[in-house]
């Protein structure tokens, strides 16, 4: 039976829960909104007819990487690892330092997937509390490391799920105290209006991260890492072969040659982020949290009735209410397009009314 054999720690954890959003207004996943312009869609679908699926794809996904290497303005000397969206990335790094007394160290609340993929692998897991206003406590922080040591540390830039960005020169100072791999975790980039990209040929023990699924390839499942030869040497060693579909590769290749389109859709998302805080900030009862992500944290009283009430009404969003004790009647809702901003925020206007 499982409970002989299967280690305690996985044991005692819970899957990764996928609601059923079948008929609603979907604002829980962070996805972008936005449709690919038709005459893109056509080109796709040109390729996808076309493709060799019968045979393996390029395992080192070369012109994806150079196509990547193009948009991102990597600096010399720093290289390209992908990976099945961030998650394979977090698993790949965790399970490379997983050595005997291994701690993977983050804050919280921030990505469940740090702690569940410390889990996973068998490494020990710290978690550094932030402030009360998610800011990083830098004090805490270098305290836990000091005390943990920790191998791998996760910071998420935007932070999820409260859409801030961590203050820069703090984080400095934890890549220079580290006494192992610091990981920036990107994964709401084309919304903020910092990265760690450029600091990454200063710090040799510092990686970052990102993903494209909030910039419009949610369904391709598509990440990277980038980061000094000497450490992404290693990790391709544990990336397993084909990681990357045909159809992956193929079709990211041709949204990236067509980069611009997703910026303009990420500015877009920008701007329906500013009205959709602006509505938020003016409804009764809610405290909104300034983002630069394309979501949005806030609390409300009765979260769990009104966040019923949003279903009842066709909205699913974000339920964190139990997550983390920093959480208590918190929601999180992903930006949409107008139209969809508009309903969801009648809705919580009509669903707080009603629980009032």
């Amino acid at each position: 039976m499982p409970d002989r054999l299967l280690r305690q720690e996985v044991l005692a954890l819970h899957a990764y829960s996928v609601p059923d959003s079948t008929g609603m207004v979907k604002l829980d996943a962070m996805e972008n909104p936005y449709p690919l312009p038709p005459q893109l869609r056509e080109e796709i679908a040109h390729l996808v007819a076309n493709a060799a699926i019968n045979r393996y794809p390029d395992a080192s996904a070369q012109r994806l990487k150079e196509r990547i290497r193009a948009v991102t303005g990597l600096p010399q000397g720093v290289d390209i690892l992908l990976g099945n969206g961030s998650d394979e990335i977090i698993q790949l790094l965790a399970l490379a330092l997983a050595r005997p007394g291994a701690t993977l160290l983050s804050v919280e609340p921030s990505f469940v997937m740090y702690k569940m993929i410390a889990a996973f692998t068998g490494m020990q897991y710290a978690g550094v509390p932030l402030s009360e206003d998610f800011a990083l406590d830098l004090p805490a922080m270098l305290a836990a490391m000091q005390h943990h040591q920790p191998a791998l540390v996760f910071l998420a830039y935007p932070n999820n799920p409260s859409g801030n960005l961590f203050d820069a020169d703090a984080i400095v100072q934890v890549i220079e105290a580290a006494p192992g791999l610091v990981v920036v975790d990107e994964a709401y980039y084309a919304f903020a209006s910092a990265s760690f990209i450029p600091m990454l040929a200063r710090y040799p023990n510092l990686l970052v991260m990102r993903t494209f699924s909030k910039l419009g390839m949610a369904g391709l499942r598509l990440g990277f890492l980038a980061g000094s030869t000497a450490w992404l040497a290693q990790l391709e060693k544990l990336r397993l072969p084909y990681n990357i579909g045909v159809l992956t590769q193929m079709v990211a290749e041709k949204l990236l040659q067509h980069h611009d389109v997703l910026l303009q859709q990420a500015e877009q998302i920008k701007q329906d982020r500013s009205w959709l805080y602006e509505r938020l900030v003016g409804t009764a009862d809610v405290r909104a949290y300034p983002s630069e992500a394309n979501f949005i944290l806030f609390h409300v009283a009765h979260s769990g009735r009104v966040f019923e009430g949003l279903k009842q009404r066709g909205v699913l969003i974000k339920n964190l209410n139990g997550a983390h004790p920093a959480l208590v009647d918190c929601l999180r809702v992903t930006v949409g397009t107008q139209a969809e901003n508009e309903l969801f925020i009648r809705a919580l206007q009509e669903s707080i009314h009603q629980f009032a």
